[in-house]
């Protein structure tokens, strides 16, 4: 089947516990974490929108857009200044995603979240106040490395906690957490616009520091995950850790199986150089191109942009954001469809589903688009136009939400063994980042350029990332994170890279209990 791609998750153990509410609870607090990083993708297409801010701290992109009588829509928002400012952050999440790594490992996966928290809080601080350029970059650059901390070290905490079937379901409820802070912050950019005296946008970024306090004051009262625990050496508290999250005292085979994993993993000196090894060749393959491709869909560019973009199709400054809030809530929406299904129909469904979804509606948004406008960029399109355009856009988000947004960070999180899990994780937020700041920067000289062409170019890279999830990706719903070994094994491509005497963690590799 698809190149040995499918794999019965039912042949690898099933530990004994439940969900319990403890369990729940915890998922819950930490997957707040997603809200800064939600809040920052929303806030900051509106607000660089907002004159008032413009005048303030980019003036020249304020005359430009003033000035311009040009009607022509593919290029009229083109400023690298203004781009270069909102895309930053993510640079500055790169970097810092390399530094969670040691600190999730050494100091536990609670510390790096509580680190995240209080630096993002003192990153909207600065912004809210910001009296100047630098001010306004240097609180930049502090949200980015809270946004690196917590998107490091988030998803493996759900990962690690979460029983094996219920694994996808509470993994995804950082990405729950993300479309909420996206519409949230839609709300109050739609809220702040309306301030009378200019300071609206004072208010949305300062609004920052709530996400910031609610994961800050959270991850105080979290329990760190049994695997970590063994990992430091508190092997008692690791035990009784793993009886109240699963709800049974059953708990030795996992416990065992855990501790197998953290004296492999304390045997790495070096996770950084282990990870180049050929028997991780997989796992890093979908580490680095899972985020390469979920920038790629174009997604994050509509939830930047969104009032930009609804502008630019014609709607005035208010109804555009307005537009802004409408896909925030069918992205909340979506994603609950997500969180429902992805243990039952499995990653795989669930990728194909979703970009076959967004392929289609990618084609017809770059026609319709193609239709009105043409190559010269200028059209005076019928409302009822602009608001079929919206439809189909919101069609193409809820494929993104049920799919490639929240299996982004899904599907990475669960792939490692233990000892390099954190660089895993790593690598996957870096890419995710750099990426997410190449999209970002690029996107308005690439519209200016390409015009409606811009969205088959995402279209072609949808319909590579469904042969890519198709023939590459096994299925790993169900598996033990500590059984992952054997999805690769037995699958037909990756397999070849692992020796027969050895699964990933260089040791003989468990027996399969039906």
């Amino acid at each position: 089947m698809a190149g040995g791609a499918h794999f019965d998750g039912g042949t690898t153990k099933d530990y004994p516990g439940k969900l319990t509410g403890f369990v729940l609870l915890t998922c819950i607090v930490a997957a707040t974490g997603g809200l800064i990083f939600g809040y920052d993708l929303g806030i900051s297409g509106g607000v660089t929108s907002m004159n008032p801010f413009l005048k303030k701290f980019f003036p020249s992109v304020y005359r430009k857009e003033t000035a311009d009588t040009s009607t022509n829509q593919y290029c009229k928002f083109d400023s690298q200044l203004l781009t270069a400012f909102t895309s930053s952050l993510y640079l500055a999440a790169l970097v810092a995603s390399f530094f969670a790594s040691y600190v999730t490992r050494k100091a536990g996966r609670k510390f790096s979240m509580l680190a995240g928290g209080i630096i993002f809080f003192a990153g909207a601080a600065l912004n809210g106040g910001a009296k100047d350029v630098g001010m306004l970059i240097a609180g930049r650059i502090l949200l980015g490395i809270g946004v690196g901390f917590a998107n490091q070290s988030v998803p493996v905490y759900l990962s690690e906690m979460a029983p094996a079937r219920y694994r996808g379901m509470l993994n995804m409820s950082f990405q729950l957490m993300i479309t909420i802070g996206i519409l949230i912050a839609n709300l109050v950019n739609f809220g702040t616009n309306k301030i009378v005296g200019g300071w609206g946008w004072r208010v949305s970024l300062a609004l920052a520091a709530i996400p910031a306090a609610i994961i800050t004051v959270g991850s105080l009262f979290l329990p760190d995950t049994p695997n970590s625990l063994i990992d430091r050496g508190h092997d008692d508290a690791a035990l009784n850790m793993l009886r109240r999250i699963r709800g049974t005292n059953d708990v030795e085979e996992e416990y065992k199986d855990l501790v197998v994993a953290s004296n492999e993993s304390k045997k790495i000196k070096h996770p950084w150089a282990n990870i180049l090894k050929r028997k991780y060749r997989a796992q890093l393959t979908v580490a680095i191109m899972i985020p390469f491709f979920q920038q790629l869909t174009g997604m994050n560019v509509i939830m930047f942009y969104a009032p930009v973009l609804f502008k630019t199709v014609g709607f005035g400054a208010n109804a555009s954001l307005y537009s802004a809030v409408i896909i925030g809530v069918v992205n909340v929406i979506a994603t609950f469809v997500s969180i429902a299904t992805v243990d039952r129909f499995g990653r795989r469904t669930l990728f194909l589903e979703g970009g076959t979804q967004m392929f289609i509606c990618q084609l017809i948004v770059g026609t319709m688009i193609a239709i009105k406008f043409g190559t010269t960029g200028e059209a005076d399109i019928p409302k009822w136009y602009a608001i079929l355009l919206v439809l189909i856009i919101c069609v193409y988000v809820a494929g993104f939400a049920w799919s490639w947004g929240p299996l982004g960070w899904l599907v990475p999180s669960e792939i490692f063994p233990l000892e390099i899990r954190s660089a895993g994780q790593a690598i996957t937020v870096s890419v995710n980042m750099f990426f997410t700041f190449g999209i970002a920067q690029a996107f308005l000289a690439m519209l200016c350029h390409l015009k409606f062409g811009l969205f088959y170019f995402f279209a072609v890279w949808v319909f590579i990332m469904n042969g890519f999830i198709y023939y590459l990706l096994p299925e790993t719903k169900n598996v033990p994170i500590e059984d992952m070994a054997i999805v690769w094994k037995k699958h037909s491509f990756w397999g070849r890279f692992i020796d027969d005497d050895q699964d990933n963690n260089g040791k003989p590799p468990h027996t399969p209990e039906v």
